[in-house]
């Protein structure tokens, strides 16, 4: 259900960094949503951020807070076997106890990945035991109170984690919970199609979901399982591959073809989000299947703010980097692309930079390059929301620590736009290849809602046919403002342009992957029967 804000904008702008280019323009800074509930913020059940939480140290009351001051209503985490048992069947949970416990006191829903392999499950690439029966009767078949089979540790492994963190599960009753409090979803892996997560095959990826899900639906009915969210960095479909495997399978319909929800990751290239999408439904579809589908990490680093490479000035030192407005423009792009091909929830990765994909414990101080000799580790991956803290493991040394960067009002904006909301008649479509336009109704709050951008490397005016009376502008740059239609009753609007980025494989007619600062515009709707989207369409086209 969607609650009704009173978002609170300030003024002010975001302090400059020393480094920032003149063509870099302000952001409006994130404030905390204010609701009239009294609830101080607003948990969007439609937006995620990867790592809001620390696995191995204490995560601070001030991270939590800076990621809910963004609306944000998932986190997704990964739980690594390796770490939990070390050694058959002894568990160490202290650490994921204080995870799951501090995510569910600040009113978090939780998506966890089971990951990783103790040396003792191990087979060469492949999980050990994973092919042996689940149960110790010698069958895979689930009856209440059945024993699972010793010989396969996986299965084990899933039973004690689900049994530990389900609502009602050790975890709950140890605290006390009484109130459904727990773990729901559940995600078999991370990138089984990116060989540095998987490298066992596709066969053995289907027999690690479909163990994990008998397990878990026999632990916890009400679980959801999710197909280990998918890359799509090469040719491989695993999503076909794995149903084609199932197709087989004569249990496939009792045990709902083995997951319950499909995700895919998306990083640098907004139109390739709800490409994605579309290809998974698409996918289900050749089966017969509907299932939701998540964009479960979705971002691009920076390279215009430490610990990125600042002093960048080819396309191959930029690839697959962005400016901090690029980013900003990114998570909004890339959402309506999804959203409008179905996508259920989708996460930005991540909260703060962390150690990106750098080892532990990497560190250099603010340069322009002067540290890159010979083989030093002199960049690293600017994913975050928020710039890390002086105290962090890694890339401690950004002038203005724990700062938000220009997504963080992005990431905001959407959050309090769409909210909660049933989007319905999703449209998308181009004028004349030079801007880009993303529609919803929203029928319950009689509201129309565009997101917009220039495609082209010069401003661009755009005249948007009304559907009532009057809407609101939003932008990343300045205040939400009342629009009216003018005489010949369309809304004046002015694109700013894309800047050119160094993403390869660019669709025809894309002459950048991040087109320009967005636009959003809600439109309240009048009494009378207004045109519908496609009827906008062929006004906006006939322009």
């Amino acid at each position: 259900m969607r609650r009704t804000t009173c978002a609170v904008f300030t003024l002010l702008l975001l302090v400059l960094l020393p480094f920032r280019t003149a063509a870099q323009e302000d952001f409006i800074p994130i404030t905390p949503v204010s609701l009239i509930t009294g609830e101080p913020y607003l948990r969007s059940p439609r937006l995620g951020i990867n790592h809001i939480s620390l696995t191995n140290e204490p995560t601070s009351d001030a991270r939590y807070h800076q990621a809910l001051a963004l609306g944000v209503g998932w986190n997704r985490w990964p739980l690594y076997w390796d770490q939990v048992e070390p050694q058959p069947e002894v568990f160490y949970w202290d650490n994921y106890d204080r995870l799951v416990e501090n995510d569910l006191r600040y009113g978090l829903k939780i998506n966890v990945v089971l990951l990783g392999r103790p040396a003792f499950a191990q087979d060469g690439a492949r999980v050990a035991g994973l092919n042996t029966p689940i149960f110790a009767d010698g069958s895979d078949s689930p009856q209440e109170d059945k024993a699972l089979n010793p010989d396969n540790p996986w299965v084990n492994f899933v039973r004690a984690a689900v049994e530990r963190y389900q609502p009602g599960g050790m975890l709950a009753q140890q605290r006390g919970w009484t109130d459904g409090r727990g773990v729901r979803v559940w995600e078999i892996w991370n990138e089984p199609d990116y060989l540095p997560f998987w490298e066992a095959s596709i066969h053995d990826y289907a027999r690690l979901l479909k163990t994990a899900y008998i397990v878990i639906k026999q632990a916890d009915p009400d679980a959801q399982v999710m197909f280990g969210g998918l890359l799509y960095n090469s040719g491989d479909n695993w999503l076909a591959q794995v149903l084609a495997i199932y197709q087989n399978d004569p249990r496939r319909e009792e045990f709902n073809w083995y997951f319950d929800i499909a995700a895919v990751h998306n990083y640098g290239y907004p139109w390739r989000s709800g490409w994605l999408v579309l290809y998974a439904r698409q996918t289900l579809a050749a089966y017969e299947l509907k299932r939701p589908i998540w964009l479960n990490e979705s971002g691009v680093p920076v390279w215009d703010d430490y610990p990125g490479p600042l002093w960048a000035s080819s396309a191959e030192e930029r690839s697959q980097r962005s400016t901090l407005q690029q980013q900003a423009a990114f998570f909004i792009q890339s959402s309506a692309y999804a959203w409008a091909e179905g996508a259920d929830v989708i996460f930005f990765h991540q909260l703060y930079d962390d150690c990106g994909n750098q080892p532990a414990g990497t560190n250099f101080t603010l340069h322009n390059g002067e540290l890159c000799q010979g083989n030093a580790m002199c960049a690293g991956d600017a994913f975050g929301l928020f710039r890390n803290e002086r105290s962090a493991l890694c890339f401690s040394h950004h002038p203005y620590p724990g700062t938000p960067r220009p997504a963080a009002t992005a990431y905001q904006l959407l959050a309090q736009v769409f909210g909660g909301a049933e989007l319905a008649n999703p449209l998308v479509f181009t004028v004349a290849q030079k801007a880009t336009i993303i529609a919803f109704d929203v029928p319950q709050r009689t509201e129309r809602i565009y997101v917009i951008w220039n495609k082209t490397l010069r401003p661009l005016a755009l005249d948007l046919p009304a559907a009532g009376t009057r809407a609101a502008l939003y932008t990343l740059t300045h205040s939400p403002r009342a629009l009216r239609p003018d005489r010949k009753g369309v809304y004046a609007l002015d694109l700013p342009p894309a800047t050119l980025d160094s993403y390869p494989d660019l669709q025809p007619g894309d002459p950048t992957a991040i087109g320009g600062l967005p636009l959003i515009i809600v439109e309240r709707l009048g009494s009378l029967v207004p045109p519908t989207l496609e009827q906008l369409q062929a006004i906006i086209l006939a322009f």
